[in-house]
Order: structure tokens, then sequence, then C-alpha cells
């Protein structure tokens, strides 16, 4: 037989599989996901305190999909000053966590007397806790919320997490290896250093909200069913029609598997946690969508959509004034403003 046309035969037939692979699963994620979600999910909707009970299973096994490891406080929190931010007297933390790990963070507290709130501020992929404050954002996609927010009046926590889609999808790796999540790891960072902030008398354990951009929204997404500490919660460019953007190409938007984004595909995530299901674990706590319809990672008629699934659930406990979508004509980045007169009313 001749070798050029048995690699073509070949060839061919392995992109046939690849196709029937692809067919197959977008069918049992979108196809699907409607039947599968509803047999998993049993709200109840009599009152706050019965609902918080009927998703008490989904919490755990959104618990089991990220599977955040323990690590505990190996030692004292470290600080230095940090340039550039030395008018908010701004200090990066280090707390060690056994022998190998950090959690680290830029930490702002403004003065001003009796205790204030405090706002955990997660950069995205790009970036790192400068950003947060205005430093190197050439783009200018976080308008310094960090600096802003301390000038209103807020204590803010500014953690670093891994930057980079190629450094993230290598450790994600080893953690899947290891049987846990990247995100599960930064979770438990975040909360560790809770733990010892939270301790500061100058901020008020009370009032504590979590406002990220990007990745830093799916860090809100995703840590906030996990830590109820947080009372109010914004998620900043990352909110989406969850099914769609993963798996679904469509020139109005980029979908994550058309690029190199190993990262964000985690094992289980799409079995009954679309973006709408998965914040239902934050409700009956205040949360907030800011999305650009200038934003490429979202075609907006399809996230207000699944807003208006998510809205439900704080309309059916009679709540819908603590979810909130703030729709906007620009881009990739967060809305400083109504960000904070949305945590002024709730924290």
């Amino acid at each position: 037989m001749d070798i050029g046309a048995l690699k073509n035969q070949i060839d061919e037939r392995n992109a046939r599989y690849q196709r029937e692979l692809e067919d197959w699963f977008r069918s049992w994620i979108i196809g699907g996901y409607a039947e599968r979600a509803g047999k998993l999910w049993a709200r109840d909707y009599s009152s706050v305190e019965a609902y918080e009970r009927s998703v008490r299973p989904n919490r755990e096994r959104w618990r089991a999909i990220l599977n955040p490891p323990d690590l505990r406080i190996s030692g004292p929190l470290e600080s230095e000053p940090v340039r550039g931010l030395e008018d908010l007297d701004a200090r990066f933390v280090r707390l060690p966590l056994g022998e190998r790990l950090r959690a680290e963070a830029i930490l702002a507290i403004p003065r001003s007397k009796g205790p204030v709130p405090l706002i955990v501020s997660q950069h995205g992929i790009g970036s790192q806790p400068e950003h947060v404050f205005g430093l190197a954002d050439p783009e200018g996609s976080y308008h310094s919320y960090g600096r802003r927010l301390v000038e209103a009046g807020f204590a803010v926590l500014a953690p670093t997490n891994l930057s980079g889609g190629s450094p993230r999808g290598r450790i994600v790796r080893l953690a899947t290896l290891a049987g846990t999540t990247l995100p599960g790891i930064e979770l438990v960072r975040m909360q560790r250093l809770l733990d010892v902030v939270l301790q500061h008398p100058e901020i008020d354990q009370e009032k504590v909200g979590f406002w990220g951009l990007s990745l830093g929204g799916m860090a809100a997404q995703f840590s906030g069913p996990l830590e109820p500490r947080l009372r109010a919660i914004i998620s900043a460019a990352w909110f989406n029609s969850r099914l769609a953007k993963m798996v679904v190409s469509d020139p109005r938007y980029s979908c994550f598997l058309d690029v190199p984004e190993e990262h964000v595909f985690i094992r289980g995530w799409l079995t009954e946690f679309c973006d709408s299901d998965l914040v239902s674990l934050i409700c009956p706590r205040p949360f907030l969508v800011q999305a650009g319809k200038a934003d490429g990672i979202a075609w907006w008629p399809q996230l207000v959509e699944e807003f208006e699934d998510l809205k439900r659930h704080y309309e059916q406990l009679g709540i819908a004034e603590r979810c909130s979508l703030d729709l906007h004509e620009g881009g990739h980045e967060v809305r400083v403003e109504n960000g904070i007169a949305w945590l002024k009313k709730w924290l």
C-alpha cells in the first residue's frame, strides 16, 4: 500500500475520532446539563435557612472538586513596605504555610478611627497585587481600585496568586497528580491570610468583602461558596454563560477550548456548576457582576441570560436587591465608583 495514502487514511480517521469525541462531550456538557443539574439540585425557597440547608450537599460536592489541601500557619506574619505605596502605608506581607509554601499579599489599612471593612482584592492572570493599586497597570484595567478603596475607608488585602497561563498550566499538572487544584490551594492561602489579618484591631471582622477582576473574578466565584466570612462579593469580567464559554467556538467571544489555557479546565466543574448554579451557593449573601459589553470574553446577551438564571434564586427568597448586574459599555475592567458604592451599601 502507498505510504502516503496510508498516512492520509490514518490522519483522517484520527481527525474523525476527535470530532466524534468533541461532539459527544459537547452533547454531554451542554445538552445534558439541565437534566443532570436538575437531579443534583433540590433548592428549598421556603426560607433563607431552608435554602442554605438544601444546597449544603452541592457545596460539599464543590469543595470536593476544588479539594483544597490542609495548609496550616507555621510562623508569624512578616511584612515590609511596598515601594510606590508609601503614602498608603501599604505592607507586603508573607505568611509561612508549612515548610514549602507562603501566602503573600499587599495589605493597606486606612488611617481612620475604629475598625474598618476589609476587601480582598484579587488580581487577574497577567497581573500581581501591585496592579490592584495602579502600579504597573498600563492598560488601566484596574483603575487603581485598591487605592480608591483605601481612600474610601476600606482596608485592602490583595493576595498574590500565580500569574501567567503557562505557569498556571504547569502547576495544574502537579496539582492534578496530587489530587488537588490550584484554585483550591489559592483559596486556602487567602483563608490563612484572613485568619491572621482579621485579628488586626483596626479591621472589622464582620465586614469582609471580595472584589476580583478576570481570573480574580474566578477566584471570587470559586471561593465565595466555601468562605462564609466573605459577606459581599464582586466578580468583574469573569461571570459568563459558562457552558458556551468553555466548549463552544463563536466569533462573538473567546472560547477557552480554542486557546492554550489548560489551567481553567477543572475535573468535574460542569457536572452541576455553571456560573448561575455555582454562585447560587453564595446566595443569600450579596453578589455583584461587573461586565463590559465590549469585553471579548463573553457575548453579553448570553451573559445577561445567565445572570437572570442566577437572580431568580434571590427573587424566590425575597432578596432580589442583593443580586445585581453592572452591565456597562466598557471592556475588561473594574468599575470603581459603582463597586465602592455597592460595597458601602452591603458592608
